[in-house]
């Protein structure tokens, strides 16, 4: 059976990488563009009984979304050389498009298993609590912040990593220059450090502030991305064209 050759299970990964993409980033947009603005608008005790039905559910499919995603991206690196994964192919243009959507993809899911499902996890505890009779916890609120400061970040970066991830096949090979490629990381890096240390809010904390501005609302997290989008496609012209 050609599925499972070496192409076809490429393939197959292929396949199977875009279904878990589109779970877990149709979910990050979900929580980010319609349920969190809809819980802040419910009443408190509708709010917690969405909390505990509906986000406990969407919670689950999410987090297991994005070890479905980075396993099967795993396996597409694996399957695309006939002899193994060539570390060779890090060094071209398409593996330095690749890995810029790696990065992004692997800090995105270190969020979503080590802020946002940690603190969450506190969040589902205090509503079920109070929907048995007792009182919210204290840190809740608090731990609501936190993943929600994460979440958002993960917005931001979504569109730049979902940009690499069709561009590294699409358009990746009509940039031809390496010589740039050592600036690049050292400023790809420098952004993307500096976005993810204001979201863990290291920079300034998690309170609101300038550095949280864009953060703090829907609107301001997607334009954020478009503009992150904006530096990383401009990096490309600059160091990347012939």
């Amino acid at each position: 059976m050609e599925l499972f050759t070496q192409f076809g299970m490429y393939f197959a990964s292929r396949w199977l990488h875009i279904i878990s993409g589109v779970t877990w980033i149709g979910l990050l947009y979900y929580f980010n563009f319609v349920q969190v603005p809809s819980f802040g608008a419910m009443e408190a005790g509708a709010r917690m009984e969405a909390i505990d039905k509906l986000a406990s559910r969407a919670l689950w499919w999410f987090r297991w979304a994005a070890v479905a995603t980075v396993v099967t991206g795993i396996l597409i690196l694996g399957f695309q050389d006939p002899n193994g994964f060539s570390p060779d192919y890090l060094g071209t243009i398409q593996g330095t498009s690749i890995l810029t959507g790696i990065l992004m993809g692997i800090i995105m899911f270190l969020n979503v298993w080590g802020v946002i499902w940690r603190n969450q996890k506190i969040v589902l505890a205090s509503a079920a609590q109070v929907l048995a009779g007792g009182q919210a916890l204290p840190e809740a609120a608090g731990a609501g912040r936190k993943a929600l400061l994460a979440s958002r970040t993960n917005t931001v970066l979504s569109i730049s990593m979902v940009w690499f991830m069709t561009f590294t096949s699409h358009f990746s090979g009509l940039y031809t220059n390496l010589d740039g490629t050592l600036p690049y990381w050292l400023i790809v890096f420098a952004i993307v450090i500096l976005v993810e240390a204001d979201g863990l809010g290291l920079l300034a904390g998690a309170d609101p502030g300038p550095t949280k501005k864009p953060l703090e609302t829907v609107k301001g997290s997607i334009i954020s991305g478009f503009v992150l989008w904006a530096i990383f496609y401009l990096l490309w012209e600059v160091l990347f064209s012939q």
